[in-house]
């Protein structure tokens, strides 16, 4: 992989983060981070470990409902392997792309379920977090100013989009397979029937509720005491700003949702950005045993 990618993502990201702390009173961000709570750090690190369980387990109920052999020791290494390499790259799924790869190399296809079994695996979550990202948005009592109105029209374009490119993809293999809807009939298999559609989404709803659960961490961690009534419609629409491929790991337009969010409810800007600079970085801390797992791999 050439480095212009990174850097043009990187770029962004630090344009973006440098046009909130212009916007801002960047001295009352750095105040609540200098104050973070270790206590609500360790929350959040435990709770990274319960997600990572949780999502290598998903992982590995999908490919198994695909025919692929995967034990959980493996795709729970795999899976801290990709959360890393999502957090430094750019993109945000370049961990995933590695992780379908890593494992279709072990079957006889490298377009094959192994690949799809990752695909298929992240449908479920998304499905759920966009939902409560759409219902966040409804119940929110905005004030729709230009830049609010922008952040939702972003949010929902990106939204689309994913969702777009899903159905193009489903429909290409489905064409290109030598049984006709093999990939819908995939599709079906792992998410819709049975005990299958149970398990995907009890499983997607406890993942969502660790990402949430550690958004309020990272808030009570800076001293944010906003009541949960008002705090958590705002996480999610936040979050999914992270899907859209232009930065390294969201940093740039997490912090620019949330300060346009936290000011169109009528709460500090500042405190947005705070709590979103200590996600992100909490989120980096539960990755770094995937940074172990990759100098494992790298060692001769």
């Amino acid at each position: 992989m050439t480095l212009r990618p990174l850097v043009l993502r990187a770029s962004v990201s630090i344009g973006l983060l440098g046009g909130v702390a212009w916007w801002l009173d960047i001295g009352a961000v750095v105040s609540r981070l200098t104050e973070m709570r270790p206590e609500w750090v360790l929350a959040a690190v435990a709770l990274s470990v319960l997600q990572v369980v949780l999502l290598a387990w998903r992982w590995r109920f999908t490919a198994g409902r695909l025919g692929v052999e995967l034990s959980f020791a493996v795709a729970w290494r795999e899976y801290y392997l990709s959360i890393f390499l999502n957090q430094v790259l750019p993109g945000g799924v370049l961990g995933d792309v590695s992780r379908a790869w890593r494992q279709a190399r072990t079957q006889t296809r490298l377009d094959g379920p192994a690949v799809r079994a990752v695909i298929f695996e992240r449908l479920s979550a998304q499905a759920v977090m966009t939902s409560v990202a759409v219902v966040s948005l409804l119940t929110l009592p905005v004030t729709v100013d230009a830049g609010s109105r922008l952040l939702l029209v972003g949010a929902g374009a990106a939204t689309v989009f994913i969702a777009t490119a899903i159905v193009v993809w489903i429909r290409r293999q489905s064409s290109a397979a030598s049984l006709s809807g093999r990939v819908l009939t995939e599709l079906s298999r792992a998410h819709l029937s049975g005990s299958a559609f149970v398990a995907q989404l009890a499983s997607a709803t406890i993942v969502v509720g660790t990402y949430l659960a550690t958004y309020l961490a990272a808030a009570r961690a800076v001293g944010v005491e906003t009541p949960l009534p008002v705090f958590l419609p705002l996480v999610a629409p936040v979050l999914m700003t992270m899907l859209i491929p232009v930065t390294v790991a969201g940093w740039g337009l997490r912090e620019s949702a949330a300060a346009v969010l936290w000011g169109a409810v009528g709460l500090t800007a500042a405190d947005g950005v705070a709590v979103s600079v200590t996600y992100g970085l909490m989120v980096l801390v539960g990755s770094l045993p995937g940074a172990l797992f990759l100098a494992r791999a790298r060692r001769p």
